[in-house]
């Protein structure tokens, strides 16, 4: 019997009608799998996960295979969006048994939880050096039942060396020397064609990319600032884009950035919106101003989930749409064939088909994806109007075909990122309808989805919430809440930031070798995942260490200060062995060592003088305005600095010290400007 249909996840639900006796996550699944002695069958996957449907489509719709999954297993599907804490484990067993992770993932595991062994995709037959799924699930049934000696050993060799992966040896807290080596090597690993890291398929990877941006900020290079740049141009004007509809897709199959895997997730498009403000600021480069205005609106237009009088943004569109063939096919609803873009712009065709690389014969497998890998710079104005009608054409059609799925369930961490990137959208092009949206955004999640405590739920689905919250929704959220309480100057935003990072505090900290957990401690899981590791998105350890900094500089309080340095620490140990994907957690790092405010006393000509910062990079800022600096919290180093003269001052403030008083937008400016060069000397220096 399968057990699907009144999941909350969408995904799970498209698994309702599988012949497979699928069963949710949980205790009842256990205690089944004990009872009949049978191992279990975990599968994981996402509802916009392409090669998950190609393998719902191949193995859990067939009879044949489902009757072999059902008569040897106790099979669960699990959501990793819903539960990252789970999908988490099985992919460090997976790793740990020397292969590749990736989803679906297919996880064979004892009654209790105990991984033995897996992989990802399985064909419903032998195929490309793969075994078939009907002989996987012979092989491991006769293995469960023939070789428990094996299965033994395996078991114990993955659970101890799964504890073990978790283990952090204690260091001191990064310095800027280390962080420099890093960035370069970062830099080294940049493609110097195409942009961005590595080869294909290519993320954007956009905490590295960000990282790199703070060692142009912190150090003055030019290579970082290009390199990025140059990421960032190739990134908005290739496939990666939807030229038509805004919003970027998830990443590319290939090295530059032409084909994409067309499903888009709300968190890269977050943290889009996030690296192209703050890069805007100091280039005021027109490119990315278009695409931060474009992606805001399509996720206005096309991700909004309304519920209560308050709007959040749903989790992702399917890669995955109906084609004219009446499949579902990948990318069938972005990709055009040349006729059509002839018939449908007529004599206007030409310039599009020129500027877009549309060809007769197809930029991939026959058909056209819009980009302008070979048209990246601006075109003149008369132009670039006439193509902006010339999209809304296109979009007008496209509007028409079946769209993909969208996966609506609201995730509370996904929404922090899509509201921070949101508010920085705001400070950088002073468009206060995106204050207004993120507002929306931030009410939907406090009304739908938080106990009066204060505790938060990690999802919430056609009106229904479930799944405790991770880290990373704390994280996220009191990011979002903090940049809100500077924009707003409101303090129930600080308020509710402090409260949601108290929960973490008490509920996630590892008190035995600090840093916070993933989970709050849950029966469920065979350990509780602990991590400062970037994936796509950035790590909750490494956004909890700029939360923290931030309350301590805002209010004061030692404990956010030693719950800080805690954090950092405690995964330090062997930065240069396995630095990858830490750049969150180097950056906040960074931030909590050598820390940058500015504070505004006064009132008078206060707005004038914050406005400079609209053309200035300064990553991590705290900006505090008060009309007495006696307000400041007293460890604050602008603590009882005056107006002057009846006008606003402006300290700037690095570490323990604060620059004379500036009451004018240029004087500001210029100091800024001094004190980021001061700081890249003594850097310098200091190395």
């Amino acid at each position: 019997m399968n057990l699907l249909a009144n999941e909350t996840s969408p995904y799970l639900r498209q698994h309702k009608d599988n012949p497979v006796h699928w069963m949710p996550w949980g205790a009842e699944a256990f205690e089944k799998a004990k009872a009949l002695n049978k191992p279990i069958l975990l599968s994981i996957g996402y509802a916009a996960c392409h090669w998950c449907h190609v393998m719902a489509h191949e193995s859990f719709e067939d009879g044949d295979t489902a009757a072999l999954m059902n008569q040897h297993f106790i099979n669960i599907k699990v959501d990793r969006e819903e539960r990252p804490d789970i999908d988490m484990i099985y992919q460090n067993a997976l790793a740990l048994m020397g292969q590749q992770g990736g989803w679906p993932l297919t996880m064979f595991m004892t009654p209790e939880r105990e991984p033995f062994w897996g992989g990802t995709y399985f064909p419903p037959l032998p195929r490309h050096g793969l075994p078939g799924i009907r002989e996987v699930l012979r092989g491991v049934n006769e293995s469960w039942h023939q070789q428990q000696d094996k299965i033994v050993h395996n078991v114990k060799s993955l659970t101890t060396a799964l504890h073990k992966l978790q283990e952090r040896q204690e260091g001191h807290i990064v310095s800027r020397e280390v962080l420099d080596k890093i960035s370069l090597y970062f830099l080294s690993r940049m493609d110097e064609v195409n942009g961005g890291i590595g080869n294909a398929p290519k993320f954007p990877s956009l905490s590295i990319i960000s990282l790199l941006w703070d060692a142009y900020i912190r150090t003055g290079g030019d290579a970082f600032k290009s390199a990025v740049i140059h990421s960032l141009t190739h990134m908005c004007q290739g496939g990666l884009y939807d030229h038509l509809g805004g919003g970027f897709c998830r990443y590319t199959v290939d090295a530059e950035w032409l084909v994409p895997h067309f499903e888009k997730m709300l968190y890269d498009n977050g943290l889009f919106l996030s690296i192209l403000s703050e890069v805007y600021r100091e280039t005021q480069n027109p490119l990315f101003a278009e695409r931060i205005r474009e992606t805001a609106a399509w996720l206005e237009r096309e991700m909004a989930v309304a519920h209560n009088d308050a709007t959040g943004f749903a989790s992702s569109y399917d890669a995955d749409s109906l084609a004219t063939t009446g499949h579902a096919e990948e990318g069938a609803y972005y990709i055009w064939r040349a006729a059509e873009i002839d018939e449908l712009l007529g004599s206007d065709s030409a310039l599009f088909k020129r500027v877009y690389d549309i060809t007769q014969g197809g930029n991939w497998e026959g058909v056209n994806i819009p980009n302008r890998l070979s048209h990246m710079a601006q075109l003149p104005p008369e132009e670039e109007r006439k193509l902006i009608a010339l999209r809304k054409r296109l979009k007008s059609s496209r509007d028409l075909r079946t769209p993909p799925a969208r996966d609506d369930k609201v995730l509370a961490d996904w929404n922090g990122l899509a509201i921070s990137g949101l508010l920085r959208a705001h400070a950088a092009l002073d468009m206060p309808e995106l204050l207004k949206t993120a507002g929306n955004a931030f009410r939907f999640v406090t009304q739908n989805m938080m106990e009066p405590d204060g505790r938060l739920w990690h999802v919430f689905c056609d009106g229904k919430r479930a799944h405790a919250a991770t880290l990373d929704d704390y994280a996220n959220m009191s990011e979002a809440a903090l940049l809100f309480f500077e924009t707003t100057r409101n303090a129930a935003y600080l308020a509710q930031a402090e409260t949601w990072a108290a929960i973490a505090m008490r509920d996630y900290w590892d008190n035995e070798n600090k840093g916070f957990f993933l989970s709050s401690a849950q029966p469920d899981l065979l350990l509780r995942p602990k991590t400062a590791d970037d994936t796509a998105t950035p790590s909750g350890n490494g956004t909890m260490v700029g939360v923290l900094t931030r309350l301590y500089l805002v209010t004061g309080k030692n404990i956010y200060l030693d719950y800080a340095e805690g954090t950092a620490r405690a995964f330090s140990g062997d930065i240069m062995q396995r630095f990858y994907p830490l750049s969150t957690y180097l950056a906040n790092s960074d931030f909590l060592s050598h820390p940058a405010s500015l504070v505004v006393v006064g009132k008078e000509g206060r707005a004038e003088m914050l406005a400079v910062l609209k053309t200035l990079s300064l990553p991590r800022l705290v900006v505090l305005e008060t009309q007495d600096g006696n307000s400041l919290p007293q460890p604050h180093p602008a603590h009882g600095k005056t107006a002057f003269a009846g006008k606003a001052a402006a300290y700037v403030c690095f570490g323990r010290s604060c620059s004379a008083p500036v009451t004018d937008p240029a004087s500001l400016r210029e100091l800024l400007l001094q004190e980021r060069a001061r700081r890249r000397h003594e850097a310098a220096n200091d190395g």
